[in-house]
C-alpha cells in the first residue's frame, strides 16, 4: 500500500484452496487465550479447613475494615459464613452490619433470605417483626413478611400482620391485596368490610366502584346499589364534589345496564346530567348518548344528542363569545328542541323550560355587543336581534316582550354612524300586525328624520302603498327626492304611481323635473322610461321624437341613436288592435340611422360606428330590400393590421385596426376609384371563371357609382396601395381574409 491506497489487485481468480467460515471461526476460536481461572485448592483435613475459614475470615475483616459503609461487603461476609454453615456467626455479621446501617432494605432482605435459606422459619419471622417495625412504610417488607406466613398456611398470622400493616394507611395496592387474599379464602364478608375500612382512608370514586363491582360479582346486587347510593351522598350536590362523582354516576348507571335495568339506568344519567355543568359532563354525555342509542327511542335518543351539541356550542361561545355563527347554532338548536316538544305533546312545564332555555340563549348571545363603531361588525349581530323579536312574537305569542326587544335593539344601534334599514321596517310591520299603525308611522318617520336611508323610504313607501295612502306616498316621494335627487329609480317609480293614478300630466311633469336634474345615477334609464311613457301612455310620437332629440345633443351615444331609429321605422305588432301612436316610417329611419352614422364618423368612434351599421343591417334585413342590405353591408369595415414603433420599447408593434371604406375615399380619392375599376375587372374574371371572391367587408357597388359594381370591392386593394405609398412610416393593412 502506497500514499494509503489500496494494493491493486491483478489476479482476481479463486485461489486452489478455498477457506469457509466455519474454519475462520474455529480458528479464531482456537488462538484465543484461556481465561484466568483461579486455582482449586483441595482441604485435606480440619487443619487446613480451619486455616482456609481464618484466612478468609481475615480477608473479610479487613475489606469491611476499609469500607464499613459498604452494605454488599458486609453482606458477602454474612453469605460466606452462611455458607460454611456458620449461621451464628453470619447472624453475627448481619447484626454487626445492622448496626452501621439499619435502615438498608436490602441488608434485611439478604439478611431474612440466609434465614429462610437455612429454613430457620421463625428467625425468619423476628426479623420480618423488627424490620416492619423499624420500617413501616417500606411495602417490600410487608409483602414479603405476609408471603411467609401465608406460605407457612398461617392466614390467621397473615390477617395479623395485614392489620399491623393497615394501620399505617398504606398505598392503594396494600389494600387490594389483602382483599385478594381474603377472596381466595372465600372470607367474602371479611373483603367487604376490608372495602369499607379502605373508603374510611381513601373516599375516592375508584374505591367506591371497586367496592360496589366486589358486591355485583359476588350477587349481592342490593349491597351494591347500597354502595353506589352511599358514595353519591357522600359527594352530596356541590359542583365540585359531583364532578368528581362522574366515575360513580358512569358506574351504578352501567352496573344497571347489565342487569338491564335500563329505566334505573336512565334515571341515574339524566340526575347525574341535570347536576352536573354542561361544560364538564362531556364523558358522561358520551356514554349516555350510547345507552340511548342502544336501549332508547327516537325521541329520548333526540333529545340526548341535542344535550351533547349543547355542551359542544357552550365550549364554542365560552372560547369566543363575539362568533355570532355559533350563537345562530345554538339558538336553532334550542328551538328545534321546543318545537319537538310541542310536536310530541310535552306538559306545560316542559315547554316553559324550553322556552326560558331559547331566552336564556337569546340573552346571552345578544349581551355580546360588537366592539368599535363599524357596520360591518355589527352586520350579523342585528339578526339576533330580530330573530329574537320574532321568536317572542310567532312562537311564544309575548306581544309586549317582542316589542320591547324591537325597542331595545334600536336604542342599541349607533344611528348617527349607521343604521338598519330592516330593522326599522320589522319594527314598524310588528306595529301594523299589532294594528297600531300611528306607532309604525311614527317609527318609521323617526327613523327617516334620524338617519335617512333608502331602504327605509322604500319601505315606508311600500308600507303606504299597501293601505292604499296615496297622498302619503306623495309625501314621501318627495321627501325621498329631496334627500336624493339623484336617484333615477325613485324618479321612475313616482312617475309610475301617477301614471297608475292616471294623472299623467303629473306623471309627465316629474319626468321633466327628473331628467332636468344636473347629476343623475343612471340616466339613460329615466330617459327611457320618460320614452315609453310618451310612446305607450301618451301615444304622443313628436313628443317622443323631441325627447331623443334633446337626449341626442346630451350624450351622441350609438345605442341612443339605435334606439332612435328603431323607434322611427317601428309598426304595431297586433293589427287587430287600434294603433296608439302613428306607424313608423323607414326612411325616417334610415335618416336617423345615417345621421348617427356621420355623427360617430366626426367623432372618429370605430367601434359604436361598427354597433350602429350592425344594427342598421339588421333593420334593413327585415324591413328593407336587397339593395339597402347591400349598401349598408358595403359601409362595413375590415380589420386591418397596422405597425408602428413602440416609443417606450423601441420595437415594432403590430395593432389591429378598423379600415371604413368612406375613409378611404375621402383620404385617396383618385387611388380609390382606380382599385374600384380593378376590382370590377377581377370580379368579371371571376365570373367568367365560376368563382366570384370579393374581398372581406367591402362589397361590390352599384353602376351608378364610378366604376361600376367594383367600386367598393377595390377598397382593400386601395388600402394596400395606399401604404405602399406609406411605407416610410411603418404601416400595412391588409383584409381580414387575408387577401
Amino acid at each position: 500500500m502506497q500514499d494509503g491506497r489500496a494494493p491493486r489487485i491483478r489476479n482476481r481468480a479463486p485461489a486452489a484452496v478455498q477457506i469457509t467460515a466455519e474454519q475462520l471461526l474455529r480458528e479464531a476460536q482456537e488462538r484465543q487465550e484461556s481465561t484466568f481461572r483461579a486455582p482449586k485448592q483441595r482441604v485435606e483435613d480440619f487443619e487446613e479447613l480451619h486455616e482456609y475459614r481464618g484466612r478468609k475470615r481475615k480477608e473479610f475483616e479487613e475489606r469491611i475494615r476499609r469500607t464499613r459503609g459498604s452494605i454488599k461487603e458486609w453482606t458477602q461476609y454474612a453469605n460466606w459464613e452462611a455458607s460454611q454453615n456458620e449461621f451464628d456467626r453470619s447472624r453475627s455479621v448481619f447484626e454487626r452490619a445492622l448496626d452501621v446501617d439499619p435502615r438498608s432494605v436490602q441488608l434485611w432482605l439478604s439478611y431474612t433470605e440466609m434465614e429462610l435459606k437455612s429454613r430457620n422459619v421463625q428467625h425468619a419471622r423476628n426479623l420480618f417483626d423488627r424490620a416492619v417495625t423499624l420500617l413501616p412504610r417500606v411495602d417490600q417488607l410487608w409483602y414479603k413478611y405476609v408471603y411467609l406466613e401465608e406460605l407457612l398456611q398461617n392466614v390467621p398470622g397473615a390477617r395479623q400482620v395485614f392489620e399491623r400493616w393497615m394501620q399505617w394507611e398504606p398505598e392503594d395496592k396494600a389494600w387490594q391485596a389483602y382483599i385478594k387474599m381474603e377472596e381466595r379464602y372465600n372470607e367474602l364478608d371479611r373483603a367487604s368490610v376490608i372495602y369499607e375500612r379502605w373508603i374510611a382512608v381513601r373516599p375516592e370514586p375508584r374505591v367506591w366502584v371497586k367496592w360496589a363491582k366486589f358486591e355485583e360479582e359476588r350477587g349481592k346486587l342490593d349491597k351494591g346499589r347500597e354502595v353506589f347510593q352511599t358514595a353519591l351522598q357522600f359527594f352530596g350536590d356541590e359542583e365540585e364534589q359531583i364532578e368528581k362523582a362522574q366515575a360513580v354516576f358512569n358506574a351504578f348507571a352501567k352496573m344497571e345496564i347489565r342487569l338491564k335495568e335500563y329505566e334505573r339506568a336512565r334515571v341515574i344519567y339524566k340526575f347525574a346530567l341535570e347536576r352536573l355543568p354542561r361544560s364538564k359532563s362531556a364523558t358522561l354525555y358520551a356514554s349516555y348518548t350510547k345507552f340511548e342509542k342502544q336501549h332508547g327511542t327516537r325521541s329520548i335518543l333526540e333529545s340526548t344528542v341535542q344535550g351533547k351539541r349543547r355542551i359542544q356550542y357552550e365550549d364554542e361561545v365560552a372560547h369566543d363569545g363575539r362568533n355570532y355563527d355559533i350563537w345562530f347554532d345554538y339558538i336553532r338548536l334550542e328551538e328545534g328542541a321546543l318545537r319537538t316538544l310541542r310536536e310530541e305533546g310535552g306538559t306545560k312545564e316542559e315547554e316553559d323550560a324550553a322556552t326560558e332555555r331559547v331566552r336564556d340563549v337569546y340573552e346571552r348571545s345578544v349581551a355580546h355587543v360588537p366592539p368599535g363603531q363599524e357596520k360591518r361588525h355589527w352586520r350579523r349581530y342585528i339578526f339576533l336581534w330580530l330573530d329574537y323579536a320574532l321568536f317572542e312574537e310567532i312562537e311564544t305569542k309575548d306581544y309586549e316582550r317582542a316589542r320591547q326587544v324591537f325597542q331595545t335593539a334600536l336604542k342599541l344601534v349607533p344611528h348617527k354612524q349607521f343604521t338598519f334599514a330592516k330593522l326599522w321596517n320589522l319594527a314598524a310591520r310588528f306595529e301594523v300586525r299589532r294594528l297600531d299603525l300611528p306607532s309604525a308611522r311614527k317609527l318609521l318617520g323617526s327613523g327617516i328624520g334620524m338617519c335617512p336611508k333608502e331602504a327605509l323610504f322604500k319601505g315606508y313607501i311600500q308600507l303606504e302603498m299597501d293601505l292604499r295612502e296615496f297622498d302619503r306616498v306623495r309625501t314621501l316621494y318627495e321627501k325621498y327626492l329631496e334627500y336624493d335627487p339623484s336617484n333615477s329609480a325613485a324618479w321612475i317609480k313616482y312617475a309610475e304611481l301617477e301614471t297608475a293614478l292616471e294623472d299623467f300630466a303629473r306623471a309627465e311633469a316629474i319626468f321633466e323635473l327628473g331628467v332636468s336634474q344636473p347629476s343623475l345615477s343612471m340616466p339613460e334609464i329615466l330617459w327611457k322610461a320618460y320614452i315609453d311613457f310618451e310612446v305607450d301612455e301618451q301615444g304622443d310620437r313628436e313628443k317622443a321624437r323631441s325627447l331623443y332629440e334633446r337626449l341626442i345633443s346630451l350624450s351622441g351615444h350609438h345605442k341612443v341613436w339605435i334606439s332612435y331609429a328603431e323607434f322611427e321605422g317601428s309598426r304595431e305588432e297586433n293589427e287587430d288592435v287600434e294603433p296608439r301612436t302613428v306607424a313608423g316610417d323607414p326612411v325616417l329611419a334610415r335618416q336617423v340611422f345615417e345621421r348617427g352614422y356621420r355623427d360617430l364618423k366626426s367623432k372618429e368612434l370605430k367601434a359604436e360606428r361598427v354597433a350602429l351599421l350592425e344594427a342598421w343591417k339588421a333593420y334593413e334585413e327585415a324591413n328593407g330590400t336587397q339593395a339597402d342590405v347591400a349598401k349598408v353591408q358595403g359601409m362595413m369595415p375590415i380589420v386591418g393590421r397596422k405597425q408602428h414603433v413602440d416609443k417606450e420599447t423601441g420595437q415594432v408593434v403590430e395593432d389591429w385596426e378598423l379600415v371604413f371604406a368612406d375613409d378611404e375615399r375621402e383620404v385617396n380619392p383618385a387611388s380609390f376609384k382606380f382599385l374600384q375599376m380593378a376590382h370590377a375587372w377581377k370580379s368579371a374574371q371571376a365570373k367568367k371563371v365560376g368563382a366570384a371572391t370579393v374581398l372581406s367587408g367591402f362589397t361590390a357597388a352599384t353602376s351608378e357609382n364610378t366604376g361600376g359594381r367594383a367600386a367598393n370591392s377595390s377598397r382593400s386593394e386601395d388600402v394596400q396601395m395606399q401604404d405602399g405609398r406609406e411605407d416610410d412610416s411603418g404601416s400595412d393593412v391588409a383584409s381580414s381574409d387575408g387577401e
